[in-house]
Parts: C-alpha cells; sequence; structure tokens
C-alpha cells in the first residue's frame, strides 16, 4: 500500500499512475569483468487508465534490449529516468509486463562492490556484495526505486561462486553440499530464490564468494529458521558469535511487537571488513560487517511499516533502535537499556527518533501504557508505507480510543514542533537513562587517570600506563571490534565501516587513504572524500 500524501522526491518514476507488483530476475554474475548482466521482467498494475509510459529509475545501466524506450537525461543524484512505452487502452487494474535485458557497470553501480580476492578472508576467490540503500537499487536493476512500491519477486543467479539473495533459497539446498557439489570458483551454479513478501527495492540485496553454511539450533514451537553464512576460514567463528542470541532476540522480539516473524527464514552474512555499515537487515539474510558481534537490527524494520520516502526515513530507523534498545531491558536489564542510549552515535534518525519514542512512553506513563499502542501501529500498518503524519495521527487516534483525558493530555503537553522540526542532534527536552553500568565505566576509567599522579597500582599489572599496554591488557589491540578499536586507536588504519573510517581518514587522508581507497565500498569512499572536502 502507497501513502496518499506524498510522492517520493528522490524517485523519477511515475509509480503513482503504475507500480511494479512482481519482478523476475535472470542474472550471470562476472567477476572478469565485474558486472551482473542479464534481465529483469516487471509485472506491473495500471493506476490511471489509458496511460502512455512507464518511468524507471536507473543509474549508470546499460540497456541491452527492450522494444522501445529513451533514457532521460542524468541527475546527479537520481539517475536517468527510462522511459517505456506501453500498449494503447490500458485501464485502472489491468496489469503488463516489461522485460528489460542490461548489464551493471563497475564503476557506476553504487550498490555494488567487487573484491579481490585478496580483499576476502580467505584470500581464495573474489567476492560480490550490494547495498541498495537509500537509493542505490537503481544501479543494480531498473525499478521504481522508493519504499513507497513494494513487489515480491524471483530470482535466477548463475555464478562460479555460491550467491545468496534477500529470498527463500529453492535450489540447490541451503544445507546441501556447498555449490551444489560442483568446483567452488570454476564450474557455474545456478541459484534460484524466491521471495514471497513484497518488499522494496532498497531490501534486495544479493551476495557472492566462497561462502558455507552453518544452522543455528531450530526454537522448539517455531516455524522459522536461523544461520550464518561466511568464508569458510571464518564460519565457525561466526556462528559461535551469533548461535546464541539470534534466535533468542528474533523470539523476544515476536512476543513484543505480537506478531509472528512471517519470512521463514532468517540468517545472517559474515562480509568483508569493506562492508560501510555495521549491518544491514534484508528480508531473510541480515548482512553483518565482521567489526560488528551484534545478531542484527530488530524484525521489526523487515517486517513492518516503512517511511514512504527518505523524508520520514527516522521511522524506519528510530522505532528499529527503540525496539533494539527495549529488547535489551526484556532479555537483560533496563540497566543495558540505558547503557544502550548512552553509546549511541550522533545520526539524527537513529538517536533521535529513538528517544523521542522513548520521551513519548515516558510522557504516557510507561511501557505498561505504550507498549499495547505499539502492538497496534504494528498490526495497522504492516507491510505499508507511511508518513509522520499519518504516524501521529494513528497515535492520537489509538489514546482517543483506548485511553483517556490523561493520555491524551500528555500527547499534547509534547512539544512536537520541537521534536519533529527542530535542527540538530541535541534532545528539544533532557532525557536520563539508566547509570548503573555506565558508572562502572566512569570508575574505572577514574581509577586509571589517578595513576598520572600517584602510585597506585605500582605492584600490580596496572603499573604500566602507555597505549599499547592499555591495549594489550583489554585485549584491544587486536580486537575485530571496530567500536573498541575507534575509541583505542586513533592513529590506525580501520577498514570497512563508515562510522570507524571517517574520523580516521581525517587525520591521514593525503597518505593512507589514497593508498587503500580501493578497499573501501564506493559509499563509504564518497562519504570519505565529503569529509577531506570539508
Amino acid at each position: 500500500m502507497m501513502s496518499a500524501e506524498t510522492t517520493d522526491p528522490t524517485s523519477q518514476s511515475n509509480y503513482r499512475q503504475i507500480s511494479t507488483k512482481h519482478f523476475s530476475l535472470d542474472w550471470s554474475i562476472d567477476f572478469h569483468e565485474k558486472a551482473i548482466k542479464g534481465s529483469i521482467t516487471h509485472e506491473l498494475t495500471v493506476h490511471t487508465s489509458d496511460l502512455k509510459e512507464v518511468i524507471f529509475d536507473t543509474s549508470d545501466v546499460v540497456i541491452k534490449r527492450v522494444l522501445q524506450y529513451s533514457l532521460g537525461e542524468k541527475h546527479e543524484v537520481m539517475g536517468s529516468a527510462l522511459y517505456i512505452p506501453l500498449p494503447a487502452g490500458l485501464q485502472a487494474g489491468s496489469s503488463v509486463k516489461v522485460t528489460i535485458e542490461y548489464n551493471t557497470t563497475e564503476s557506476g553501480c553504487k550498490a555494488l562492490q567487487w573484491l579481490d580476492k585478496a580483499q576476502t578472508h580467505g584470500k581464495t576467490h573474489p567476492y560480490l556484495f550490494s547495498q541498495c540503500q537509500p537509493i542505490y537499487a537503481r544501479g543494480l536493476l531498473p525499478c521504481q526505486d522508493t519504499p513507497s512500491v513494494k513487489a515480491t519477486y524471483e530470482a535466477k543467479i548463475t555464478s562460479v561462486l555460491p550467491a545468496l539473495m534477500s529470498a527463500i533459497r529453492v535450489s540447490p539446498p541451503a544445507a546441501g553440499p556447498v555449490h551444489d557439489g560442483k568446483v567452488v570458483g570454476q564450474d557455474e551454479v545456478t541459484y534460484v530464490y524466491n521471495q514471497p513478501v513484497p518488499i522494496p527495492s532498497y531490501l534486495i540485496a544479493i551476495a557472492s564468494g566462497n561462502l558455507c553454511y552453518h544452522a543455528f539450533e531450530k526454537l522448539e514451537g517455531k516455524d522459522w529458521t536461523s544461520g550464518v553464512w561466511a568464508e569458510p576460514d571464518i564460519i565457525n567463528d561466526a556462528w559461535w558469535e551469533f548461535k546464541e542470541d539470534t534466535t533468542r532476540f528474533l523470539a523476544a522480539e515476536e512476543e513484543l511487537v505480537g506478531m509472528p516473524y512471517k519470512f521463514g527464514v532468517y540468517d545472517l552474512l559474515v562480509l568483508p571488513p569493506a562492508f560501510p555499515y555495521g549491518g544491514m537487515v534484508r528480508n531473510f539474510i541480515s548482512l553483518r560487517s565482521d567489526s560488528d558481534g551484534h545478531p542484527g537490527k530488530c524484525m521489526f524494520d523487515i517486517c513492518y511499516a516503512k517511511h514512504a520516502d527518505a523524508s520520514h526515513f527516522w521511522l524506519n530507523e528510530g522505532w528499529t533502535t527503540y525496539i533494539e534498545r527495549l529488547l535489551q531491558q526484556i532479555l537483560h536489564s533496563s540497566a543495558h537499556r540505558g547503557f544502550s542510549f548512552l553509546t549511541g552515535s550522533n545520526s539524527v534518525p537513529y538517536e533521535k527518533g529513538a528517544n523521542f519514542l522513548l520521551h513519548i512512553e515516558r510522557t504516557l506513563g510507561g511501557l505498561d501504557v505504550f507498549l499495547p499502542y505499539m502492538k497496534d501501529y504494528v498490526k495497522t500498518f504492516m507491510g505499508k508505507s507511511i508518513t509522520t503524519e499519518m504516524w501521529k495521527e494513528h497515535l492520537f487516534a489509538y489514546y482517543t480510543r483506548f485511553g483517556g483525558d490523561d493520555e491524551l493530555g500528555a500527547l499534547e503537553s509534547i512539544d512536537w514542533d520541537a521534536w519533529l522540526f527542530g535542527t540538530g542532534v541535541t534532545l528539544p527536552v533532557p532525557i536520563e537513562y539508566d547509570m548503573t553500568l555506565a558508572q562502572q565505566s566512569y570508575k574505572l576509567a577514574e581509577r586509571w587517570s589517578k595513576t598520572k599522579d600517584t602510585s597506585e597500582f605500582s605492584a600490580s599489572r596496572y603499573q604500566s600506563r602507555t597505549i599499547d599496554d592499555l591495549g594489550d591488557l583489554y585485549g584491544l589491540v587486536n580486537s575485530p571490534n571496530a567500536e573498541l578499536r575507534l575509541r583505542f586507536y586513533q592513529d590506525g588504519m580501520v577498514k570497512g565501516r563508515m562510522k570507524f573510517c571517517r574520523p580516521i581518514f581525517r587525520a591521514v587522508f593525503a597518505d593512507k587513504y589514497q593508498e587503500h581507497k580501493s578497499s573501501f565500498h564506493p559509499i563509504a569512499r564518497d562519504l570519505i572524500e565529503q569529509v577531506r572536502a570539508t
């Protein structure tokens, strides 16, 4: 369902007049030319009678064959609109199919990163992975690249390396022999996938490399399965890292939101260090950076309401962050929830959004009052694309129906303009968190600080106070957790996540970045270079 209020300002497609309901992919991965080659067939529903053309978003794709088409002038951000004439006389409610044969391009496709074998863990085979959020899917496939359009899809991917997609594996079976028993890196295998639940374009994902699978233990009474994909040399470590928490988090969230996980499969893919984010959730598979040890975003982000366009992005990430941290309280303690707020980022849609929802929770009287609303929100907007206005109207309507004067008065007391339209990361009101876990860190830091001027710890292992000794003592020097390394080691080379590499390369851009820039995802490169330019 599309919201009726807005048209996505980042899409050139005419999705209000005609929209994709299903598409089929027939792809071949060419690691030598670093391109995906093949076709996409769109099955579209007409919303406006006598429509003359369908318009898709594209970005630097090479159109090989379509009955008739034209490409618009390239926009710096949105790419080139692809215009395809439609048969005359189509009426609202009718369907039409359009097939486009095309290739991706290495230099122009920000959605894909191609790694040489030297950039992988095993260093034996090349690697491909995608990142389509927020509007990079148009470089992977001609589409209506807006979260206001959701479609099911099926895919056939032929590759000499195991291939994954954000969909259910149809064949060969995930639990079967690697690469269907064929020679990895040499023999072609066609992988078949099906995505039966409509998803927006930015959730389309593909990865291909020397990958193998390790299933997690299936929870009793659950219909879904879960496991992890990784390169062979790290698969056991990856399985150990995620085996306890992944299924536990998913089961807890099912109970929290009052809805079952509807996709049947929730797998993790541990990617090489060049992946530019800590993790991105795609339906059926969550892409994790190897710098990150967290199971991933909550299923709220992949199952339920989506923002209608980028202007309402906080509805995705604010709600997701809020629920992730609420899960910390449910699975651990309120102290863990408070600590997760204290250690968050400065990103407005994530942090300000999550704190906004926390403020509403507390203003209304706490979780006992707010959680029933959250479940109704999920139920009401599941599978829909919404705006902030739609969310706010639903919030007030819910407490008008199920609350009373106290709840409505509490909502009216909120400074909505300050939260929704205020600039910067400073919160409109101060918010207090449970500081129990933070105080432990502060006390240890104070003890270390005292050693600068006293002989405390002089007879203990704390005697040496150099950076290297601190790193050795707490295992920070060789830690794979970049969250810790960033705070400890500001003059080294940390590859991959934009959160970590941008501040470091402010200092070392001139020599080290230029030397290693090919190791970074195109999105990360753009942002690093933007930071340098400013």
